[in-house]
């Protein structure tokens, strides 16, 4: 009997904890898409690219015309099996180092990209849990992530965190309701 009663104590102090609780969500996605600092990373990280990829082009273009070089020497007769070989080998390896180049500029792409969008997601986060907590959320789920099967648009705080960060939703996807409520 003793347990009984313990457990059914458990069980409404447990169901009171969880009524207790404030979920809301918010789309992250949709918020990055409207903060300017994005929008000017993004112009960054282009050029960068484009600067990378030019360098990269001009080396392939090189490497092609060494090797068609190396053809036509070969179809006029002009360079012997041997020092054919040496060459297609030093060729090879160029093309190689050609291969690790592009690796390094992906990777200093992507370094580029984090330096320049870290502050920014680090501001998004800070609003985020700035909201939350004036709020008293005690979950907040991202719809963009693709995890959030359903919920109520009255739990939306991304116009919360839109407002925190200074900037208003565009009027064509105003949604109705900002309040988060108690679930």
């Amino acid at each position: 009997m003793k347990s009984k009663s313990l457990l059914i104590i458990a069980g409404l102090v447990l169901s009171l904890a969880l009524q207790a609780q404030k979920f809301g969500f918010m789309n992250s996605a949709a918020i990055m898409a409207e903060v300017p600092e994005v929008k000017q990373a993004e112009s960054n990280l282009k050029a960068y690219q484009e600067q990378l990829s030019k360098q990269g082009q001009q080396k392939v273009e090189a490497l092609q015309a060494k090797y068609a070089d190396l053809a036509k020497k070969e179809k006029q007769g002009e360079i012997a099996p041997k020092a054919l070989q040496e060459q297609a080998e030093k060729l090879k390896a160029e093309e190689e180092d050609l291969g690790k180049l592009e690796q390094d500029m992906q990777n200093q792409l992507a370094q580029k990209r984090e330096a320049l969008l870290q502050p920014i997601l680090d501001k998004i986060n800070k609003a985020i849990t700035d909201v939350s907590k004036e709020n008293g959320f005690t979950y907040v789920f991202d719809s963009s992530a693709g995890m959030l099967l359903y919920a109520d648009e009255t739990t939306d705080i991304s116009n919360l965190v839109r407002a925190k960060l200074g900037f208003t939703k565009p009027a064509a996807q105003a949604t109705p309701g900002t309040e988060a409520k108690k679930n």
